[in-house]
This record gives structure tokens, C-alpha cells and sequence, in this order.
């Protein structure tokens, strides 16, 4: 039994399974959180192009779009895998699998819309105030989306397992 696995035993009484289900239901939870959002920016990203000002973007910007489009269009795939996953191995007994690419699939679906969302930003600013404040926008949130997202995440996972050991004990 992995450390991992001896803790939710000693301090939770679960089985691999029941943890495997909590870990499925905690995944899904996150997943329809940002689902339902990345969804509609793509959408409204893909409009975009059919709009009268389009025209009016630089070529720059038009890459940029077209960068920001496709990590949109690619967070929506890797926000739904887990959903695919899941009804391709149902009932195949293939949990353990599920949640591993579950997880995986939403880590790079966060990160690509991180990406898309620096771009959104980075066109609104440059239609609304020019190329350097939005050049300066998409840095700053940019920056913003890789401590919230990334480097608070990892430096609090870094304190390592059993931070919670006594989680329950009366204060």
C-alpha cells in the first residue's frame, strides 16, 4: 500500500475504491466548474471573425486571435476527455485509469486556458487602448494565472502529505 493510500486508510477508513470514487466525484466537480465557461468563450471566440471590427485587427493580432481560438478550442477538448474517458471504460473496471487521465486532462485543459485567457485579454486591451497596454495586460495576467493557478498550488503541495494529519482534532 502506497503512503498515499495508508493515510486515507488511517485517517478516512476508505478502501482504494471509495477513494478512487471520491477522487472521480472531486475531478467531475472541478470539471463543471470551468466547463461550462471555457464553453462559452469558445464560442463567443469563434464568432469573433464575423463581426465588422474584426477587420480592423492588425495582422499581429490576428495570430494572436487564432493562438487564443485554438488553446479555447483546446481546452473544451481536454475539459471534456474526462467525460469521454469515463463513458468508454464504464464498467470495464478501469477506474484507477479514469481518474489518472482525468487528472491529466484537466491540468493541461487549466493550462490552456490560462492561455486563451491571456490572449482575450491582450486583444480587448489593444483594441481599447493600444498594442503596449495590451502587450502589458496579457503579461500582467499572464503572470497573475501562473502564481493563482500554479505557484501557490505546487508551493502549498510542497509542504507535503500529512499536512492535514490532524485535521479533525478538537482546536
Amino acid at each position: 500500500m502506497s503512503a498515499d493510500g495508508l493515510w486515507n486508510w488511517e485517517a478516512r477508513h476508505e478502501t482504494e475504491t471509495e477513494r478512487l470514487d471520491r477522487n472521480w466525484n472531486s475531478l467531475i466537480q472541478e470539471t463543471r466548474v470551468v466547463q461550462t465557461g471555457v464553453q462559452l468563450l469558445t464560442g463567443f471566440l469563434m464568432i469573433l471573425p464575423f463581426q465588422s471590427r474584426f477587420d480592423m485587427l492588425t495582422d499581429p493580432m490576428r495570430v494572436l486571435y487564432l493562438v487564443t481560438v485554438s488553446a479555447s478550442i483546446g481546452a473544451t477538448v481536454f475539459l471534456v476527455a474526462p467525460v469521454s474517458a469515463h463513458r468508454i471504460l464504464f464498467r470495464r473496471h478501469r477506474l484507477r485509469a479514469v481518474v489518472e487521465s482525468a487528472h491529466k486532462f484537466g491540468l493541461v485543459g487549466l493550462a490552456l486556458l490560462g492561455v486563451a485567457l491571456t490572449g482575450v485579454v491582450v486583444l480587448i486591451f489593444d483594441v481599447v487602448a493600444g498594442t503596449i497596454v495590451g502587450v502589458a495586460a496579457g503579461l500582467l495576467f499572464a503572470a497573475l494565472f501562473a502564481v493563482v493557478w500554479g505557484l501557490l498550488p505546487w508551493l502549498q503541495r510542497r509542504r507535503g502529505v500529512g499536512d492535514d494529519t490532524n485535521i479533525d482534532a478538537p482546536q
